[in-house]
């Protein structure tokens, strides 16, 4: 029986064009609405999204599954995003993070680049922008 070539990437095949890789993406944000709508629109875009509500969950589903890249808000309740930040990159120190800011807070997205944060956009940021980011990052750390 002829050996299989096996993909170590984590990454899969979409089950739509199996040459286009589809992007794991971690989206932590404490506004449900936006990040369910966020999550139905990328998955029209080939990135799987697993939306955490906070902090303590996207530690959580972090722990249970692989992610390429992670989108994560600086702002939220249980834990702000620099805190959240801190222990992803302990956790997994290679994954890529873009920090999502309100106006008026690139101070605090700018310290996030310092704690290993790769970029940051400013909410409301335009979606395309946003889909465009996680590519270009994902397809830079391949």
């Amino acid at each position: 029986m002829p050996e299989r070539d096996i993909d170590r990437s984590g990454l899969s095949p979409s089950s739509e064009n199996p040459e286009v890789l589809t992007i794991r993406l971690l989206l932590v944000d404490d506004e449900i609405g936006f990040a369910d709508v966020v999550t139905k629109r990328m998955s029209k875009r080939n990135i799987e999204v697993t939306p955490a509500y906070s902090g303590t969950e996207a530690l959580r589903a972090l722990r249970k599954s692989d992610f390429d890249v992670v989108v994560l808000d600086l702002k939220m309740e249980d834990m702000n995003g620099i805190e959240v930040l801190k222990v992803l990159k302990k956790m997994v120190p290679e994954i890529p993070v873009i920090m999502l800011t309100g106006h008026g807070s690139e101070d605090a997205a700018r310290e996030g680049i310092r704690f290993g944060a790769i970029d940051y956009l400013t909410k409301p940021c335009d979606f395309e922008k946003l889909v465009e980011t996680i590519k270009k990052i994902h397809k830079d750390r391949r």
